[in-house]
């Protein structure tokens, strides 16, 4: 038997996939990771905390600030200048007026730039400001 070139048409047509769905999936994935992925919060830098045996879990932290064991204080992956500090919580806090300000303080940092920085988050409106440490 001898097909017509008509049913021969179909038949292929049949056989192939349509990929609309899954790349519409893909697409749905990938805005989801870009959008929790933003999200994500991080000062800059990796610091050694203190350790602390009353130490509570924090909500609505929106302002990391790590101050490294030379001194250096980073806010969102950025080195920031000590005269600078006040102005950029401003501005994140603006963002979100409900988030609060976390300092992470290496154990070598200096207690007097921890005391600036807090001082430079109060001074910028922000009277929810804790100091991380690590639990016992």
């Amino acid at each position: 038997m001898r097909r017509n070139g008509r049913n021969a048409a179909a038949d292929e047509d049949a056989s192939e996939i349509d990929l609309t769905p899954m790349l519409d999936v893909v697409f749905i994935m990938l805005i989801f990771f870009i959008v929790t992925a933003s999200f994500i919060k991080e000062a800059g830098i990796e610091v050694n905390r203190p350790e602390a045996s009353t130490a509570d879990q924090k909500k609505n932290v929106n302002i990391l600030v790590a101050v490294s064991a030379t001194n250096e204080i980073w806010i969102d992956n950025r080195r920031i200048d000590q005269r600078a500090v006040r102005s950029v919580i401003e501005r994140m806090h603006a963002e979100n007026p409900k988030g609060a300000v976390v300092v992470q303080a290496d154990n070598e940092s200096s207690t007097e730039t921890v005391v600036s920085v807090i001082d430079s988050a109060r001074s910028a409106g922000v009277y929810d400001v804790s100091l991380a440490t690590e639990n016992d």
